[in-house]
């Protein structure tokens, strides 16, 4: 089945619209507002329609969280216990009650931008995404979907590699860049199993198109369902062609640069909006305890998805309950350590608290 998410846009209010096409008898959902992460910023449309009891958040007495820890050489460090971590919750440390590693399962969603930036090497996407799965646990699952102008579900969750590999073969290049739907919808409507991980790998350069979300609203939403993000960025392949046509341009003649400078500013333009996305990817990757990778070249994806792979497989889950038993629905910030002051621990930067 091939279900379809296509955001609407226009006069009226953003309403994102999950639309599943399928044979005769196609129907179709409403992607369903959730509430957004508390902020000091006036809100946007998309904020002004999210209704609070909508929110996701923690619906059970016990926390679990996922913590990856790396030694000072960027090695995954998998040999700690339960007395090595520390865990403050808006600054007040709790009482851990379990620690394990690798026992919880995972549900990745495998994102690709299908935009013109990436459209012409999506082969290689494909065999690192085919790489990734077969690294998985038989007890994981995969989810597929592309973005361009729409944001399609290739495929809904399942642990076959043969069936991944088929939809694979189903994603087709397209024109814009609709990111932060795909990532809004991705992390709220791919939804995992209640007692699994829950994380998003993406392919894309993070420029989106604007003529939907917000990226704030894109990493509310992250934030809400508690969603690992890792980015595989090619903003640094992009960058280094344009700065290459850019270096081209200028060292022509004062005629040919005055001939040439309404493409010099594009290209200006477009370096500093690949700056400025990194910077959104790198906010997102960290905030969710995730991590944004930069690619010299298409071909090394494969190395990138399998170490990603290695992470998810070596990640320590911590379960706590939390001191603060008000059920307030309000966001509480998380901050953990180990007892070695060299590690490099990653995990989301909070949750939310259930709701009465």
């Amino acid at each position: 089945m091939l279900r379809s998410f296509i955001p609407s846009w226009g006069a009226l209010p953003c309403i994102l619209v999950l639309l599943m096409l399928a044979a005769p008898g196609a129907r179709e959902a409403k992607a369903q507002p959730k509430s957004p992460v508390p902020t000091a910023t006036p809100p946007t449309t998309l904020d002004q329609e999210i209704d609070p009891e909508d929110v996701i958040s923690v619906n059970t007495t016990e926390v679990l969280l996922p913590v990856t820890v790396r030694n000072s050489n960027g090695l995954l460090v998998n040999n700690l216990e339960l007395k090595d971590f520390r865990v403050y919750e808006d600054g007040v440390e709790q009482r851990l009650s379990d620690l394990s590693l690798r026992k919880v399962p995972v549900d990745v969603v495998l994102l690709v931008d299908a935009s013109s930036s990436v459209a012409k090497n999506l082969d290689d996407f494909r065999k690192a995404a085919e790489g990734f799965a077969m690294h998985l646990n038989p007890e994981d699952r995969l989810s597929l979907m592309q973005f361009d102008d729409r944001v399609l579900l290739l495929q809904d969750w399942t642990a076959n590699v043969a069936q991944l590999r088929r939809s694979l073969k189903r994603i087709a290049p397209g024109m814009f860049t609709r990111f932060h739907d795909a990532m809004l919808l991705a992390s709220r409507e791919q939804l995992p199993r209640a007692d699994a991980r829950h994380a998003i790998i993406v392919l894309t350069d993070g420029i989106d198109s604007g003529r939907g979300s917000t990226f704030d609203a894109a990493l509310r939403a992250a934030l809400e369902s508690q969603t690992i993000i890792y980015v595989v960025s090619n903003t640094r392949i992009e960058r280094s062609d344009k700065q290459r046509h850019l270096d081209e341009l200028l060292s022509g003649t004062d005629s040919a640069i005055r001939f040439n400078h309404l493409r010099i500013d594009d290209l200006r333009l477009g370096l500093a909006a690949l700056d400025a996305s990194e910077r959104n990817l790198e906010e997102l990757t960290s905030s969710t305890g995730g991590k944004l990778f930069r690619p010299a070249a298409f071909t090394d994806l494969e190395k990138i998805y399998r170490e990603v792979a290695e992470e998810l497989s070596q990640q320590y889950t911590v379960f706590y309950s939390p001191q603060d038993v008000r059920r307030n629905g309000r966001f509480r910030r998380l901050r953990v350590e180990t007892t070695n002051p060299t590690h490099r621990v990653s995990a989301r930067i909070g949750y939310y608290a259930p709701r009465k």
